[in-house]
């Protein structure tokens, strides 16, 4: 029986899911207020169409093939080049691993509470950063041990929580714009010119720290090179899937400028996070700010509704509840896959003899148990040095973040680099082209790889301008070991290749 395959809206819909963030909305309000508005366009332009552009021709040649970017990178530029990218690919979810590890804890806490109190939990005496740091690494190797035992069904049930934070996303529209009806048209954070060019955030104030935006920009369009693997899964693929690309590129786009501006409704800068933190107790990092602006238009919604204070925190702190809840099972449910299926794919796309025999040897529920428990060796060590490294909450997100965006969007360079050869390359047989003459390939991918490259160095350098110098290390750390790692085991291969 034959599989039924995607269609244009099932595509565009996936790809959405895939790709748009509720929380890259609030990130960046925190961060540039209105201002990332102009940053996020300019990353679609610049960055998100072109490069799905590239990845719609890549995913269209090479529909029929099951090694994912790995396959696209060999035949294009060489083996040597598809392992290091794929490689640095694979580890960027190593380090998500360590980001969302540790933070999911604040969903948990909003869930159970209505705030974030990660921050006053302790054990055997740790501090927050510590605590949460030792429940990321009980969490990795639970994880591990389960999914090494390949339970699809667990998956199914934390699905629930992805429909639920998509559900946030209405929410946020909806209530957004109850909010400003109730308010007889008034927004919280005032519509100027200046505000619409002008972060409020006084850390984002020099050209430096608002050039390392943009990389937040990038980050926030993140995720398509995954969804180019379900190509051979679309019908009339040729056709559809580059079709869905530029759609979903279009609405993503719309979707983070619409939500933004939404979120200036009912949330002024200043007391959304500093005074309304304060009233709670918490202090705002990156990793609770999501939740710290939905418990505050909740607060917005029942005080617009005429409701008294007590009442309105009380609203506040179930929207909060909802969002918590949500997102634990929604990182619950994307660890489950994140877990062994990048691994699996980098394993099982690129030559065996580049690995240990151990590491491929997969048990009964088709996991690679071997490599599954190094991989979370890895991942528990990042962890146990980046949260007891001495650093306050904020710093310590701040760190995590800032690993992840580098480490995640790195790989898009080198994707983009490879799209030239890819083209040159007259026996890749390429049944759909965006790009049909030399100039317009070459100047998407300039465009392209400049964009990232800058983006990049301005997130890495950033912090160490501004007294942060653990930020600017840890965030050229991640990529450069991986790098090494790489290159070492590639090498190591074609010497063992070459004494055969």
């Amino acid at each position: 029986m034959s599989k039924k395959k995607m269609g244009l809206s099932a595509l565009i819909l996936m790809i959405f899911t895939s790709v748009f963030g509720f929380t890259n909305i609030t990130k960046a309000f925190y961060l540039m207020g209105y201002a990332s508005i102009l940053w996020y366009i300019l990353g679609a332009v610049c960055f998100f169409i072109p490069y799905a552009f590239m990845l719609s021709e890549y995913g269209a040649a090479f529909k029929d093939s099951k090694g994912g970017i790995f396959s696209w990178m060999e035949a294009s530029v060489g083996p040597k080049y598809a392992f290091v990218v794929t490689f640095m690919w694979y580890a960027s979810y190593i380090i998500w691993m360590v980001n969302v590890g540790i933070g999911i804890w604040i969903p948990l806490s909003n869930a159970i509470f209505g705030d974030d109190k990660t921050q006053s939990w302790s054990l055997f005496g740790l501090n927050g950063v510590q605590t949460i740091g030792i429940l990321g690494i009980l969490w990795i190797i639970t994880l591990t041990i389960i999914s090494s035992k390949g339970l699809d069904k667990i998956k199914k049930v934390t699905s629930v929580g992805g429909t639920a934070v998509a559900l946030i996303n209405v929410v946020l529209f909806i209530v957004g714009f109850i909010i400003l009806i109730l308010n007889k048209g008034q927004f919280a954070e005032p519509v100027t010119a200046s505000a619409m060019v002008t972060s409020p955030n006084p850390e984002y104030g020099s050209i430096i720290s608002i050039f390392s935006f943009l990389v937040f920009a990038i980050f926030a369009y993140g995720g398509l090179e995954a969804v180019a693997g379900v190509v051979d899964e679309t019908e009339n693929a040729e056709v559809t899937f580059p079709k869905g690309i530029i759609w979903a590129a279009i609405v993503i786009a719309v979707g983070y400028a619409i939500g933004i501006f939404v979120t200036g409704v009912f949330t002024n800068w200043t007391f959304a996070f500093n005074d309304f933190p304060a009233m709670n107790g918490v202090e705002v990092n990156m990793g609770n700010v999501s939740y710290i602006m939905m418990k505050n238009m909740g607060y917005q919604l029942g005080l617009a509704m005429g409701v008294s204070e007590a009442t309105a925190m009380t609203i506040g702190a179930w929207v909060s509840r909802y969002m918590g809840i949500s997102m634990f099972l929604a990182l619950s449910g994307g660890f489950f896959t994140l877990i062994f299926s990048p691994l699996k794919q980098l394993i099982e796309g690129t030559p065996k003899a580049l690995w240990p025999k151990s590491w491929t040897v997969t048990n009964e529920a088709g996991m690679p148990v071997n490599a599954m428990r190094v991989q979370a060796a890895i991942v528990i060590l990042i962890m146990a040095l980046v949260s007891f490294g001495g650093n306050n909450a904020k710093a310590f997100f701040d760190i995590l973040i800032a690993m992840t965006n580098v480490s995640m969007t790195l790989p898009y360079m080198f994707i983009a680099i490879a799209f030239i050869s890819f083209k040159k390359k007259k026996e890749i047989h390429k049944p759909f082209e965006i790009y049909k003459t030399e100039t317009a390939t070459k100047i998407a991918v300039y465009v392209v790889t400049f964009v990232v490259g800058f983006a990049n160095v301005f997130t890495i350098i950033n912090p160490a301008m501004n007294g942060r110098l653990s930020e600017t290390i840890w965030s050229v750390v991640g990529p450069t070991f991986f790098t090494i790692v790489a290159l070492v085991m590639y090498s190591r291969y074609e010497k063992k290749e070459n004494l055969k």
